[in-house]
């Protein structure tokens, strides 16, 4: 992936911004092999988010991630969602994420792979990790693991 249209300086700001960011600014010139998987997920995401797409397409961005490092990297995303209001569409299998990062979550059915339901999510882009304790999150966070129960239960 390499960032065209823009003057050098504008590039490596936006590099070393992104590798601060995401807590890797002291292994910049590593070899891919001489990282760990989170931090090669961290570069990657790193990558994406230096285009500054109109639309993010993430395939559980976090999978490979400590709780810890997952919670600091969900709180960026999120950050990165208020500042700029590009679409980001995400494939998690954490519905505490689905629910903490999204607007709308769609629970598919597993075979055929079809729309099972649309969810909307009751918090505003302002949302703090604390929401996670509400009454409303944990409802929803309830109603999506019975639709998943079911699916299994079904197939």
């Amino acid at each position: 992936m390499e960032i065209t249209g823009l003057k050098r300086q504008e590039i490596d700001r936006r590099v070393a911004y992104y590798l601060d960011v995401m807590g890797l600014t002291k292994w910049a010139h590593a070899h891919p092999n001489h990282l760990s998987g989170g931090m090669r997920q961290r570069v990657a995401i790193a990558r994406s988010l230096a285009t500054e797409p109109q639309v993010l397409l993430l395939d559980e961005p976090f999978g490979a991630l400590d709780s810890y490092t997952r919670s600091l990297m969900q709180d960026f995303l999120l950050d990165v969602w208020r500042r700029t209001g590009a679409t980001v569409l995400m494939v998690t299998h954490d519905v505490e994420e689905a629910i903490f990062l999204s607007q709308r979550i769609y629970v598919l059915s597993s075979h055929p792979g079809r729309v099972k339901r649309e969810l909307r999510v009751p918090f505003g882009a302002d949302r703090e990790a604390s929401i996670r304790r509400t009454e409303s999150f944990l409802d929803l966070r309830d109603e999506i693991k019975a639709l998943l129960l079911s699916e299994v239960e079904e197939g």
